[in-house]
């Protein structure tokens, strides 16, 4: 039972670094590249779009699988495996990136409105991009190194 918890987090957990790695790696640097509108327009809709009960499931499989497989290791595992063990570590990491960065700043994007409304769209921009995307690169590689750790832990 042990090695299918720690498959599933694989996976989950894999799924959720590919969706960050997307981010850094392509749709964010498109988005540098629009108005300031077409930014926070698409910023919106992206996060809106994102809270479904696919993404949902995916995400909180790695979460709770990471706390799972940390259980397992200390009270079923004869001998724990470390990079199990800082897999887990790094993929919660990516995740406590995601709820005291990333989400605030999706929900202070919200906030501001409809964009056709928003008196001034740079201003908003200019208060979540830079610190969206340096934190998605964060959460990126955090997420990242604990797949890696959680493949060789396999």
């Amino acid at each position: 039972m042990s090695e299918v918890v720690l498959i599933v987090t694989t996976v989950a957990s894999g799924l959720v670094a590919g969706l960050f790695f997307a981010f850094s790696a392509a749709v964010m640097l498109a988005l540098a590249q629009v108005d300031d509108r077409a930014f926070v327009d698409t910023m919106q809709r992206v996060n809106r779009r994102i809270q479904n009960p696919v993404f949902g499931l995916v995400f909180l499989a790695a979460l709770v699988g990471s706390l799972g497989v940390v259980l397992i290791e200390f009270t079923a595992a004869d001998d724990p495996r470390p990079a199990v063990l800082a897999g887990a570590v790094l993929t919660v990491s990516s995740m406590v990136v995601t709820f005291a960065v990333n989400i605030p700043l999706n929900n202070r994007l919200d906030a501001a409105g409809p964009v056709d409304a928003v008196a001034d769209p740079g201003a908003v921009r200019r208060a979540f991009e830079p610190r969206w995307v340096r934190s998605n690169h964060v959460r990126t590689v955090l997420s990242t190194a604990g797949l890696a750790l959680y493949c060789a832990g396999l």
